[in-house]
């Protein structure tokens, strides 16, 4: 067993795999960038490295860095986590070279399965049925006119290297085939460092179910049940479950085989995921995670098992406890991803701040997986999700009941949070009922008009930020909260270049919409509906827009909003470019009207 596993992650993952760890006797070295120093995954890890920085690509995308704090702390293991580096083969392989044992599978089997071109044809050969989809990377939106031509639509654009739906557009008609490309290439580069996109036929009409899979050192590969996981928005699961519900025995029992084939292709180990589209009864690969996935909590509830555990010892040469595959599940659980955003008329804005308060009730059943405490500042350089709230029951209608239950008595405050969507999700009679497939979120279920800020709490929160002094007793690290004064926006920090404090105008609290650097609200204002990055500026002064055109491309949490004219108009002044960081509410545009402007 490893005497020490440095973790190479942020938040909720970083917090399970330290405490796993601890419960199995081994030290642990949490990373953390600068604005991530203080984070409940630094508090709960034995030491810790400062990677600097405070975007991904500067901190947990940086795998020098990482590998030299691993070298430099002893650690004997690396766990990736999800996200990041967890799919990269060259970091698996350095990891390797470096004489340290990586918690995941080997680097050809990352590199097979995580370009999802390369292992469509793995599928293929492994004898999987797959949709229709190209088989290499695509440039240009000709290519997707012409798959178009023989496949018809919707056409899902997809990240060659990534997953979570980041990096993922929907093509339905072929005046959207450009605009799709640019936004996939783009957020695929910023989330997993590489721009390729390829194209597969979008099936509207179809179920995402995938299947636990796990292999040891010793020839064993198992599947460990199934997940539904069609409840999204945006690409991206919002709830999910196990077992998946109303599958016939045969589907069950072919998809897990049809997965066990796939890692055995690629020479696997450890924990995967193979994912599935399921419709009309009949099942089709989607793609392969050759890492933990977010779900896998519903898994370990019905089957009793501690997946991340089974990953270390695994990876430590011992053999896998399950040894047969599909082993009967024991109830039923199910998961709600609660992430910093406000769902209000389905939008799910951003909304990084301060949590001002997070209680979670002591219920039967109900486990609550999180990286945040109250007092912690939920940022907008990294993914949304605060938390995984996880209930197990005997039966699906119980498990239903009692997640809704608990949701009830869920306080968060401080920032909006999708709970009122999983409300939403869990009493609406065709979720109920098992009549939803992966586009029923955002085309049939009508979400409550929230209120944009979470609470009465988070007004008077405004303008807060959460500071934690430090002290050390004992050789120990302890962080005591202190509520303090808000910096002041724009504010920066020692050493700090005028060009960066200029790009740094969103406050460290939680921003209401129309309170933000340079929002004067003045008549024709545009303004950013979020807190966030400006990562594509679509028109120039004196031009002409009609309403609805997209001026601007605002991006936060890895997820990109568009900003579009409310009327037709000339554009009078520009007040944001590429790379700026404004909050809710700030003015990006004023426009005039046409007949103004001409005189």
């Amino acid at each position: 067993m490893f005497s020490k596993v440095l973790v190479a992650n942020r938040g909720e993952i970083a917090v399970r795999v330290i405490r796993t760890c601890a419960e199995l006797g081994i030290a642990t070295v949490a990373v953390h960038s600068d604005a991530d120093r203080k984070a409940m995954h630094v508090r709960v890890a034995d030491e810790a490295v400062a990677l600097g920085g405070d975007l991904p690509a500067e901190s947990y995308l940086d795998a020098d860095k990482i590998l030299k704090a691993a070298a430099d702390t002893g650690a004997d293991a690396v766990h990736p986590g999800y996200g990041f580096l967890a799919e990269n083969a060259d970091f698996a392989r350095a990891v390797d070279e470096a004489g340290m044992t990586f918690i995941g599978p080997p680097a050809d089997a990352i590199a097979a399965m995580g370009e999802k071109v390369a292992a469509r044809r793995v599928a293929e050969e492994a004898e999987v049925p797959c949709v229709p989809g190209t088989r290499g990377a695509v440039e240009s939106a000709e290519e997707i006119l012409d798959f178009g031509a023989a496949h018809g639509y919707p056409i899902a654009v997809k990240a060659s290297y990534g997953g979570g739906g980041h990096g993922m557009r929907l093509v339905h008609n072929p005046e959207q085939a450009h605009d799709a490309l640019t936004a996939a290439r783009r957020e695929a580069q910023a989330a997993f460092g590489r721009p390729d996109v390829y194209l597969e036929r979008y099936l509207a009409h179809a179920r995402h179910v995938e299947v636990q899979i796990f292999a040891d050192r010793h020839g064993t590969v198992v599947w460990l049940g199934d997940r539904d996981c069609s409840v999204q928005r945006r690409h991206q699961k919002l709830i999910e479950e196990s077992p998946a519900p109303e599958l016939s025995p045969r589907l069950r029992r072919a998809m897990g085989e049809a997965a066990v084939r796939v890692a055995r292709a690629v020479g696997y180990l450890g924990a995967g995921t193979v994912e599935f589209l399921v419709e009309d009864d009949r099942f089709y690969f989607l793609e392969m995670n050759t890492r933990i996935q977010v779900e896998h909590p519903v898994t370990e509830q019905v089957l009793g098992l501690d997946l991340v555990a089974e990953q270390i010892r695994v990876a430590a040469g011992e053999p896998l406890t399950v040894q047969e595959s599909g082993p009967a599940p024991r109830g039923h659980a199910i998961e709600c991803r609660v992430n910093a955003e406000d769902p209000a008329g389905g939008l799910f804005l951003p909304s990084p701040g301060v949590i001002t308060r997070l209680t979670v009730p002591h219920r039967p059943g109900v486990r609550f997986d999180t990286g945040y405490e109250a007092g912690d500042e939920v940022l907008p350089y990294y993914d949304s999700m605060i938390g995984k709230l996880i209930v197990w029951a005997p039966d699906r209608d119980t498990a239903i009941r009692r997640m809704l239950a608990t949701l009830e008595e869920v306080r968060i405050e401080g920032v909006a949070t999708t709970l009122p969507a999983s409300r939403a999700v869990l009493s609406h009679p065709d979720f109920q009922a098992v009549r939803f497939t992966t586009r029923w979120l955002e085309s049939a279920v009508d979400l409550p008009q929230a209120p944009e800020a979470a609470g009465e709490a988070a007004d008077a929160a405004e303008e807060e930020t959460a500071r934690r002094d430090e002290v050390w007793v004992g050789g120990r690290r302890y962080v005591i909260p202190y509520f303090g004064t808000a910096q002041s926006v724009g504010a920066s920090r020692p050493g700090e270049s005028e060009g960066r404090r200029r790009r740094s105008t969103w406050t460290r609290g939680p921003a209401r919409r129309g309170a933000g650097a340079g929002s004067s609200a003045a008549p024709g204002a545009v303004t950013s509906p979020m807190q966030g990055t400006v990562v594509s500026v679509a028109v120039s002064e004196g031009d002409t827009v009609s309403a609805g055109d997209v001026l601007f491309v605002v991006e936060a949490m890895k997820m990109e909003n568009p900003v579009r004219a409310t009327a037709a108009g000339v554009v009078t002044e520009l007040r944001a470019a590429v790379g700026d960081v404004v909050a809710a509410g700030t003015v990006l545009a004023v426009l005039g009207r046409t007949e103004e402007v001409s005189r």
